[in-house]
């Protein structure tokens, strides 16, 4: 199973998002957001992007001063579409993951444009960030 086949027979692997959500040395973790309840908002992330997108868990990606780090890759349909992965920064409250979320279930890059909350947070990654292999 490649990482935009879905697990769930109801879902379409040709509209799956890919999202990848930084969980290592700083992202995801108390020491460097305290109070931040990180399984929560990947919970909250993995069930509200069900039937969309597939939710992994990556090492680091190379981009700690702009934790916490969620990269949104479109869909085979979204990258049809001209869609490229989009990097969003600061990712530790509710509000930042509903958007993602919300633009997700609407079909993501190339599909669908990001709210303004995403839009906000969203970065270029250096290019450090870019050649890293092992995510």
């Amino acid at each position: 199973m490649t990482a935009y086949e879905s697990p769930c027979p109801d879902d379409d692997p040709e509209r799956t998002c890919i999202v990848r959500v930084c969980r290592d040395c700083c992202c995801g973790t108390e020491s460097k957001h305290p109070g931040v309840d990180h399984d929560g908002l990947l919970a909250r992330l993995e069930v509200g992007t069900r039937g969309r997108a597939r939710v992994l868990r990556s090492g680091c990606l190379l981009a700690c001063d702009e934790s916490n780090v969620v990269v949104v890759t479109p869909s085979a349909v979204g990258r049809r579409a001209g869609g490229r992965p989009v990097w969003v920064r600061a990712v530790l409250d509710g509000a930042s993951v509903d958007a993602i979320t919300g633009w997700v279930r609407q079909g993501g890059p190339g599909v669908a444009e990001p709210g303004a909350e995403v839009a906000q947070r969203a970065f270029t990654p250096s290019g450090l960030s870019l050649t890293w292999s092992a995510v």
